[in-house]
């Protein structure tokens, strides 16, 4: 055993394992790879780790997957990019396998790899693995090859680039529309790196194929092609070519192909310009707001903003304001739903005038619908409309709507417009504040839920901060002070959390004064849970008041925590005991 060959051993250990039954093990020894390469030196990692890698293909997936993303970042291991070309064999035939991910990660390593070959090697290696994987027998090598064109592509000479194209062509109307859904997500990385003339001629006429094809799951894949390829084309050949597609798109007989257009609009409008985005999108566009699939009015309620911003104000109101009257009620919530995350975004497009018109209407509708996250996606833009319209306006109309929600049945609700209650004190100012919002507040402290009592006493902090200790000193303390009575304990540790966060805010002389006494009468509750919350919050306190006051008045509370029959108490008794000593030596 001695006089074992030491090199050899990593090699030995990781075909043993490679060999083993137990996945485990085989996936350990593939991600310790590099491990091992390092192990071996560079020479021995391309003569017998990588040849042993391309021979032992036929494994579980998630072994596969794991070699496939190695080989990506493997060629320091092989002594740099003069080696790279090795690493390509093992790779070839992951991209061959049947399950997608490996594959999928087999190309994005090739990628990977090629991107960092030098131009020789790129075209008497690279180049002829991806004409073979290209005219492989099984599917699954067209499929593969197709995300490899646009690494083989540049480096070629003319020759061999018209070869590329033809081939791309061919995989374009190849027999399994698994091929051509693989050439239609590529098309737009192989087209960026074609020349100009060739793109008008030769891509495009890839491009019509597959936008005509008879499977909706290619032309849907070819949409988002019509995106990539309008940037790349000049503004007026893509209203020539792109545009026409578009359009026919958005009538296509699946309404898969048209929620793909509702989703990619945006982008094909940037491409064709805002000129042609009016006289011709639109239509389109509106169109797909009336779709009769809610899936595709889903898609297009959710770009509504970015289209009006496009529009301007004028045809936003004539063409879009119409459509967006109809969605607000819509019979599928979810569509309603997209719409209400959006259109607060409309205000400041259409301005006041028209905000306050025709947006207040449709807000207040959705404010009031009778699904909560309909109700939650308008409660959680408000400030935008603010913006528009000003905070008495804003009052006059949707505050009642907001304080009917604060006792909304769905806690979701209700949480949402207790996050956006300190926002609304900044806009609204203190005065109002206090006359219209000030006993919510209060209120939400002795709610069902613990998530909103538990925001409602963050929230009471919040609005510490924003009006100040005074303010907070008058309106918060006194309330919750009383409230230290409730005969439920979990109320009763709501508001010690509350005194907990409000400490840090209101300063040493009022914690001391009216927080501290109301914390130390709690210390006798009869109820553990309150008891060892107690000790929580003395501990916090430790750093916000005086030395003196921990030692006269904190320690002895305690201390007598500490000797509680209860074994929690005891415990947080200690922690916070032990606080107070590192508080003493550090002081």
């Amino acid at each position: 055993m001695a006089m074992l060959d030491e090199p050899l051993y990593p090699i030995a250990i990781l075909i043993d394992e490679l060999k083993n039954e137990d996945i485990q093990l085989r996936l350990n020894s593939i991600r310790r790879l590099s491990t091992i390469a390092r192990a071996l030196g560079e020479e021995r990692t391309r003569k017998e780790l990588i040849p042993f890698l391309s021979e032992n293909n036929d494994d579980d997936d998630e072994v596969l997957l794991a070699m496939a993303e190695e080989l990506g970042v493997f060629i320091p291991y092989v002594g740099g990019v003069e080696y790279a070309l090795v690493l390509l064999p093992p790779l070839e035939t992951l991209c061959t396998v049947e399950e997608t991910c490996v594959r999928d990660k087999a190309v994005e390593s090739l990628c990977r790899i090629g991107a960092q070959m030098k131009e020789s090697d790129i075209v008497d290696w690279f180049v002829p693995l991806v004409k073979r994987l290209a005219a492989g027998e099984w599917f699954t090598a067209r499929v593969s090859s197709c995300g490899l064109f646009h690494i083989a592509y540049p480096s070629s000479p003319d020759m061999l680039k018209t070869e590329l194209r033809s081939i791309y062509g061919q995989l374009c109307q190849d027999d399994m529309p698994m091929v051509r859904r693989s050439a239609a997500s590529n098309l737009g990385k192989f087209a960026s790196t074609v020349e100009q003339s060739h793109l008008k001629t030769d891509v495009m006429s890839m491009f019509e194929d597959l936008t005509q094809d008879d499977q909706d799951s290619v032309r849907l894949l070819a949409v988002e092609g019509c995106a990539a390829l309008g940037k790349l084309l000049e503004p007026q050949e893509c209203i020539s070519h792109i545009l026409p597609v578009i359009i026919n798109f958005s009538q296509d007989k699946s309404w898969r192909v048209r929620y793909m257009v509702a989703n990619q609009l945006y982008e094909l409008s940037e491409a064709v310009g805002p000129e042609t985005t009016r006289s011709d999108l639109v239509p389109a566009y509106v169109r797909l707001l009336r779709d009769n699939e809610a899936e595709v009015r889903i898609a297009a309620a959710g770009k509504v903003t970015k289209f009006c911003q496009i529009l301007g104000p004028e045809l936003a109101i004539q063409h879009i304001l119409p459509c967006v009257k109809e969605l607000s009620s819509d019979s599928s919530q979810h569509v309603r739903s997209a719409l209400a995350s959006v259109i607060m975004g409309m205000a400041p497009v259409l301005g006041k005038d028209a905000t306050i018109e025709q947006l207040l209407p449709i807000f207040l509708s959705l404010l009031k619908d009778e699904f909560p996250d309909v109700r939650l996606n308008i409660i959680s833009k408000l400030d935008q409309v603010n913006q528009v319209i000003g905070i008495d306006l804003l009052s006059q109309s949707l505050l009642p709507a907001i304080v009917e929600l604060a006792e909304d049945k769905h806690w979701r609700v209700r949480l949402a417009i207790i996050e956006y209650i300190p926002l609304l004190a900044s806009q609204l100012g203190v005065r109002f504040f206090d006359d219209k919002l000030g006993s919510l507040c209060m209120q939400w402290l002795e709610d069902k839920v613990f998530s909103i009592r538990d925001a409602a006493a963050n929230n009471l902090k919040r609005l510490a901060e924003e009006f100040g200790p005074e303010w907070a000193m008058q309106h918060i303390v006194p309330q919750v002070l009383d409230k230290m009575n409730n005969p439920h304990y979990l109320y009763r540790m709501t508001f010690l959390h509350a005194i907990a966060l409000l400490s840090p805010v209101l300063g040493a002389d009022i914690t001391y004064q009216k927080l501290l006494p109301v914390v130390i009468s709690a210390s006798k509750d009869r109820v553990p849970n309150i008891k060892f919350n107690v000790a929580k919050v003395l501990q916090s306190l430790l750093s916000i008041v005086d030395s003196s006051v921990v030692e006269k008045t904190i320690r002895p509370c305690l201390a007598e925590l500490s000797e509680d029959p209860d074994v929690d108490v005891r415990y947080f008794a200690g922690q916070a005991l032990q606080s107070c000593d590192q508080l003493m030596i550090s002081g």
